[in-house]
């Protein structure tokens, strides 16, 4: 093992990019389970799409990333919408374990799709020249690209949280999933409050998909590499616990650069030892709630 604090810490800061993606895509994860009762297994496949829109608006339409990060998660949204109303919505009465499956089915379907449109290799997408260069810490240099990640996917989750916690909009979309027939005689149309719900989830997986373009490389195994470890995470934080979730990536992110820093053969696996040392102990998760 290797106690060096200068790469300890370096390490720690670059898993907390990691985490900001964690908690994007967890964040979104749990705003569909928590709100609409569904295992969305697509969702890293709207990750991956994110990123490709990215690419495909930059390559064809010359579309650089800061306009990116608008359009992208308005058309990944506008795909959650299809298939919300096409697929998921004749699901919400039935076990989680229906939804599971089909979107892992969808999953896999658009994937395979994916490659044989593009392919299995990697595609590149620039860093935008206004977050080029580095910023000296002491212990390393930090890409301000990296830096403006954690920081933007921060404030993005936090913004969320308080959306649906803290606002009117909010209280609505819980009350919408706890007592639809309630909410629906006050005026409130429930089906379109979930579907607008759903394309929201997924929508954060696309912006995550923009954000990560420049970072990872942008192929069509990018969603599933990802969604695996963010399903542990949610676990870890509760299932449906929106801040909990937001917690637990930040947290894992930073668990798994100091585990990379000095232990790098298990930087891979931390985080599912982690989750069953929770699922034994605290089977609902470290923020979640009694059934």
């Amino acid at each position: 093992m290797d106690f060096n604090l200068n790469l300890i810490l370096g390490q720690m800061v670059l898993g907390l990019v990691n985490g900001a993606f964690y908690a994007i895509l967890s964040l979104g994860l749990s705003i569909i389970f928590g709100l609409l009762g569904v295992i969305n297994f697509a969702h890293g496949v709207f990750f991956m799409l994110g990123a490709f829109a990215a690419y495909m608006l930059s390559e064809v339409f010359g579309i650089g990333y800061w306009p990116a990060l608008i359009l992208v998660p308005l058309m990944i949204g506008a795909l959650g919408v299809v298939v919300e109303v096409t697929l998921i919505r004749s699901l919400y009465k039935l076990d989680h374990l229906y939804g599971l499956l089909l979107t892992l089915g969808l999953a896999f379907a658009i994937e395979g799709l994916i490659r044989i449109v593009f392919g299995p290799q990697g595609l590149p997408y620039s860093i935008p020249d206004s977050l080029r260069g580095a910023i000296n810490l002491g212990f390393m240099f930090l890409p301000y690209y990296r830096a403006w990640v954690v920081i933007a996917g921060i404030i993005l989750c936090l913004s969320v949280w308080l959306v649906i916690e803290r606002t009117p909009l909010g209280a609505k979309l819980r009350a919408a999933t706890d007592n639809p027939q309630m909410v629906q005689a006050f005026g409130i149309n429930v089906p379109v409050m979930l579907t607008l719900t759903y394309a929201a989830g997924v929508a954060l997986a696309g912006i995550g998909g923009v954000m990560a373009a420049p970072i990872m490389s942008v192929d069509p195994a990018m969603g599933t590499n990802i969604v695996i470890v963010v399903f542990a995470v949610v676990v870890i934080g509760g299932m449906g616990s929106i801040f909990g979730s937001i917690l637990t990536g930040l947290a894992l992110g930073l668990l798994e650069g100091f585990t990379k820093a000095v232990f790098a053969e298990a930087s891979s696996t931390v985080i599912f030892v982690v989750m069953v040392i929770v699922l034994i102990a605290r089977p609902r998760g470290l923020f979640g709630k009694m059934a």
